[in-house]
């Protein structure tokens, strides 16, 4: 069993058949990456994930617990993170102050905007904050704008605030969209590293096949909602329905 549990999912909106008996599992510390061509319902089955969207069937487990039905934040204390496909971060802060944000609100469980000036003020949270721009080699940069980074430095930033939640599963949503090939590489080094450094499980959505078969120990193929195949990287390259259905290629 699997430390994520999809079994039987299904979602429609009005006449849209958006996911259809979706069944998955994702074994612990793995890295399983979900793939498929425009419209097969990745970013549906991510949603239902982490609670933004709950299926018209089946179930969603994470460690044997339900997530249906949950907010976005009681997820997070499961243990689940995501990482989205625009970098969520506030771009008026500072580095630093984007990492005191999640730090605190690990340790107390809240955080209010207009409390930033207290929370400096805590040295075990600046310690943590440090330690992990550090890790991401961006302390460097702690006093710097976010808006004005690179938009690999931006994404470093947020999976730096994502792993300063302690999860247990790295959700991404195509963590690398809209970035250059050096930017790309660089990701796919980091997320190598953590994997390496982590008792981490990830899970990715991601589109440039690039990235899935430098990181994916698993991949599973999504069409038209449903799973085609799920097999290994070395497999999946070459699977006749895989070329029929992802990579447009006709099939004898």
């Amino acid at each position: 069993m699997g430390i994520l549990e999809v079994k039987g999912v299904g979602k429609r909106f009005g006449g849209l058949q958006a996911l259809g008996d979706v069944n998955l599992s994702v074994a612990e510390n793995s890295v399983h990456a979900i793939i498929g061509p425009n419209g097969a319902g990745k970013s549906t089955l991510l949603n239902c994930l982490i609670g933004k969207l709950i299926p018209d069937t089946g179930s969603v487990t994470f460690e044997g617990q339900s997530v249906l039905g949950r907010t976005p934040y009681e997820i997070c204390q499961m243990g689940i993170s995501r990482v989205f496909q625009t970098p969520e971060i506030f771009t008026d802060l500072n580095v630093m102050e984007n990492m005191l944000i999640p730090c605190f609100a690990k340790r107390d469980g809240a955080f209010a905007m207009n409390a930033i000036g207290s929370v400096t003020s805590q040295a075990e949270v600046q310690d943590k904050a440090m330690q992990m721009l550090e890790d991401m080699n961006l302390a460097d940069k702690r006093h710097m704008l976010t808006g004005s980074m690179s938009r690999g430095d931006k994404r470093r930033l947020e999976i730096a605030m994502c792993l300063s939640q302690d999860p247990r599963l790295l959700l991404l949503d195509e963590p690398t969209a809209g970035m250059a090939r050096a930017d790309t590489n660089n990701t796919i080094d980091l997320l190598k590293q953590i994997k390496e450094e982590r008792d981490i499980t990830i899970a990715i959505i991601e589109h440039d096949m690039h990235v899935v078969f430098s990181l994916a120990e698993r991949i599973t193929v999504l069409a038209q909602g449903t799973p085609l195949v799920e097999d290994t990287p070395e497999n999946i390259k070459g699977h006749p329905k895989v070329r029929e259905a992802y990579l447009g290629e006709s099939v004898d």
